[in-house]
């Protein structure tokens, strides 16, 4: 099996504020879990499909969980000063 790992920036450029840094970064994870979230879902359904039922709820609840994060990521992302 591989596994896909692009290179991760978690602290974007060193040279940015913390108040420059903190909304790229809510940003990025936000868009990255969205993609873990749709992988998760294509396995789900790929699992669902081997007859793998229980497999399949468990990554369907993971995407569902992912998006759950996200929604904490949007709203800090809203309460950052403008």
């Amino acid at each position: 099996m591989t596994h896909h790992h692009n290179h991760h920036d978690h602290e974007t450029d060193s040279t940015l504020s913390f108040d420059q840094k903190i909304p790229k970064l809510l940003v990025h994870w936000i868009k990255h879990n969205k993609d873990h979230a749709e992988t998760y879902r294509d396995w789900a359904r790929k699992a669902k499909d081997k007859d793998m039922g229980n497999i399949f709820i468990l990554l369907e609840e993971a995407a569902v969980k992912t998006e759950e994060i996200n929604r904490k990521f949007e709203e800090a992302l809203k309460q950052i000063p403008s």
